[in-house]
């Protein structure tokens, strides 16, 4: 094709779109809905995912040393489970910090309960905090931990405690909530693109006469389907970017919302930083579907 009959093509595409004027509205109006809807969820998923990824990481490993584990002892204990693959930090928290946190935890109506206990007369023991690279394997490390006991002959480690049960239950409950989340934009995905087929091919139909004509007059299939491919990817870029807009001004406002009342405690992801997936995904989305639609329903109208 040359350039001059590609310019052509172009010409007739933009022109399509403003000639079917409503045909061209009802068009983009179903894409701008379809994918809201759909960018709506995507947004929905990508907080829970980012909640999950946030309960996932704050599971730590609390590896409590029996009382008479010494400073020399406890620094080699330290090295062996900062050197495991799978370990991202380890942190000593000494019994008198270990207090001091309990104190603050408890609050002041545990200040009765816990009289008479200082630095002298102090019954936790030191203990080592492990954070782990994924959390995923929190159990397998903590086995690992428990394992270092029995190569030395003082066994410094008197408990290893890292939520037993309840972590594995935070794993499968996020896995699932993401697992969920990814099939129903799938499936939204699959919905939206159905849906603006059919409002597409509702516009073709409507012109199913002009094809006719073009066809009797000699043009060929490839010359009649240039400007509706390009009429397509028009709609759909006109489409998604409309939705782009409208989702970044409601979500916007809705995340300043959120952010500035502490009482609801949550943290939605800044448009900013997700802007370029979503748009992108949208534009790409609409404009797939904008040129699919055009030339599955085109399709049938070249055989005459």
């Amino acid at each position: 094709m040359s350039f001059k009959t590609f310019l052509r093509h172009l010409r007739e595409g933009f022109k399509n779109v403003f000639r079917n004027g409503w045909m061209s509205v009802a068009s983009i109006t179903s894409i701008v809905v379809s994918l809201f809807v759909l960018g709506v969820f995507i947004l929905l998923v990508l907080n829970v995912n980012q909640i999950a990824d946030k309960a996932d990481s704050q599971v730590q490993i609390n590896v409590h040393l029996t009382l008479n584990t010494d400073q020399k002892m406890r620094e080699k204990l330290e090295n062996e489970i900062g050197n495991m693959p799978e370990v991202s930090k380890v942190e000593f928290v000494s019994k008198e910090q270990g207090l001091k946190e309990f104190r603050e935890d408890m609050g002041p109506d545990a200040a009765e309960l816990l009289e008479g206990f200082d630095e002298d007369n102090n019954p936790l023991p030191d203990k080592l905090l492990v954070e782990v690279i994924e959390p995923t394997t929190v159990p397998f490390v903590a086995e690992k931990i428990e394992a270092l006991n029995k190569t030395h002959e003082e066994q410094p480690i008197y408990k290893v405690n890292y939520g037993k049960g309840s972590v594995e239950t935070l794993f499968k409950v996020t896995k699932a909530v993401r697992n969920i989340g990814f099939i129903f934009v799938a499936g939204l995905a699959l919905m939206s693109m159905f849906l603006i087929s059919n409002t597409i091919r509702v516009t073709i139909l409507a012109r199913r006469k002009e094809i006719g004509i073009m066809k009797l007059v000699g043009a060929t299939n490839y010359f009649i389907r240039w400007p509706f491919f390009i009429e397509g990817a028009l709609i759909g870029l006109i489409g998604s970017v409309v939705t782009s807009g409208a989702l970044y001004a409601g979500y916007s406002s809705l995340v300043s919302s959120v952010q500035g009342d502490p009482m609801l405690g949550l943290q939605l992801i800044p448009f900013e930083n997700i802007w370029l997936l979503l748009c992108g995904l949208l534009v790409g989305l609409g404009v797939l579907i904008g040129v699919w639609g055009s030339t599955v329903s085109i399709r049938k109208f070249l055989k005459v």
